[in-house]
């Protein structure tokens, strides 16, 4: 599959119990920050378990392009010979981002706060995103950044010549908005300090420790506060990426719906500013255990036993958002499966993603049959015994939009189709050759 390529149609059937191990592909978020902190080092870094979806192997050309040496050994196995913090070279071609929003939002911090200038590009998608969350901070450094109306890609930034360290207070959940703070922050004098009133995923704090930054965590009355010492010297590092929650979270629901299916998906994180889909599952009632509970590369891990079983809808605590804001669609795509109502509030963050998602699965659910309600924060979903689906979806060139149809289709009543899978490769490359191995009905139409 290829997110950049043509549509690629895919349809799901009725499908028997799914059963055997499921292999997910490494962590989507730690694979793009492991190659930036990579490239802002000195010396080699290691990654194993490297994510190969095509947001992540836009992020390495842009590495290359910034004047790090990037290099793939084999499968999952690369290394980064870095430059060093305020090292990058200015590019000398626009970088494009392809779909990733946290690829170009993540490298925008990353050369901020040096005296270049980089013009940043993407598909369909990404040109229609909100870039101004991130730029408006990146300006109290001495960023510029020039853009389409609405602050959208087409972009360029012009880098800080003389950067000024800043505090700056998240005005909403985004560990995107704060790892682009805390990446401008490295080649910044004296101390940056981002206030997180809501904690979100917390990788980029984890890994800056592991590369030799000086940075500290409080949590306060204002919220976690996290400060930066600018102008450290990192040095490469061995990473070993864990399995992606996010991904991990669609052979676990299309296990849960689909009668008498048993799978197990290894090693996937356990951090806890990603683990809110599975505590939610666990909340409805789903049979799912964790299984050898261990750390990897600085990270939580365990093995998900996943069976079968009925589940009850309910309301989603919405400070729970944070830390499952990508796993919304396939849970609503659950919802719809389960007894009673599920409500899904404060995700109003949903909104902005690779698609519009709240109104994307809503009309894609109602395509299929299923009672929805939805406000600008929030959505509705009203479980029913058996969906009836025998619709085509829009994916709105939106992998995990793609992914959910696809599952839900397994256990609908007709075949639900999805008008381009395409996008898949952005984040889960495999992901048709896994669930087709597991046993589920998927086929290119």
């Amino acid at each position: 599959m290829s997110g950049h390529g043509p549509a690629i149609p895919m349809t799901a059937r009725k499908s028997g119990p799914l059963a055997g191990v499921a292999e997910v592909p490494g962590d989507k978020s730690i694979s793009h920050r492991a190659l930036i902190l990579g490239a802002l080092s000195v010396g080699e870094t290691r990654i194993t378990g490297l994510l190969e979806g095509q947001d992540v192997l836009d992020t390495a050309s842009a590495m290359r392009a910034f004047g790090a040496e990037v290099t793939q050994h084999g499968p999952g196995d690369w290394t980064v010979q870095g430059v060093g913090v305020g090292g990058f070279a200015e590019p000398d071609r626009v970088i494009d981002c392809g779909n990733s929003g946290t690829g170009v939002r993540l490298i925008m911090g990353a050369m901020a706060t040096t005296d270049l200038t980089a013009t940043f590009t993407g598909d369909a998608s990404l040109v229609k995103r909100p870039m101004g969350r991130v730029t408006d901070p990146l300006a109290l450094f001495g960023a510029r950044a020039y853009g389409r109306e609405g602050g959208r890609l087409p972009m360029t930034v012009v880098g800080a010549a003389q950067p000024v360290p800043v505090r700056y207070t998240l005005p909403m959940p985004s560990a995107q908005v704060k790892s682009a703070v805390l990446l401008a922050g490295l080649n910044a004098p004296g101390q940056t300090v981002v206030v997180e009133p809501e904690p979100t995923r917390d990788h980029t704090e984890r890994m800056l420790r592991g590369f030799g930054a000086e940075l500290t965590v409080d949590d306060t009355d204002e919220g976690r506060v996290i400060t930066l010492t600018g102008q450290p010297e990192l040095t490469g590092q061995s990473v070993a990426v864990p399995r992606d929650p996010s991904s991990a979270a669609f052979p676990v629901c299309a296990a849960l719906m689909v009668q008498d299916s048993n799978i197990l998906v290894p090693g996937v994180s356990q951090n806890p500013t990603r683990n809110g889909i599975f505590l939610t599952l666990q909340d409805m009632g789903a049979d799912l255990v964790m299984e050898n509970p261990r750390e990897e590369g600085g990270e939580p891990v365990a093995d998900l036993r996943v069976r079968f079983g009925p589940l009850k809808g309910i309301a989603v605590p919405p400070e729970r958002a944070a830390s499952m804001i990508d796993e919304y669609p396939i849970l609503a795509a659950l919802a719809a499966t389960a007894e009673g109502v599920t409500v899904m509030a404060g995700i109003k963050e949903l909104r902005v993603k690779e698609s519009d998602r709240i109104d994307a699965m809503a009309r894609g659910l109602e395509a299929c049959g299923v009672r929805v309600e939805e406000t600008e924060d929030s959505l509705t979903v009203y479980g029913m015994a058996q969906v009836p689906g025998g619709a085509t979806v829009e994916s709105r060139l939106d992998h995990r939009i793609a992914m959910a149809f696809l599952c839900l289709g397994m256990v609908s009543r007709d075949p639900i189709t999805v008008d381009d899978a395409s996008p898949i490769a952005t984040s889960f490359p495999v992901f048709e050759p896994l669930m087709t191995g597991l046993g589920a009905r998927i086929e290119r139409v």
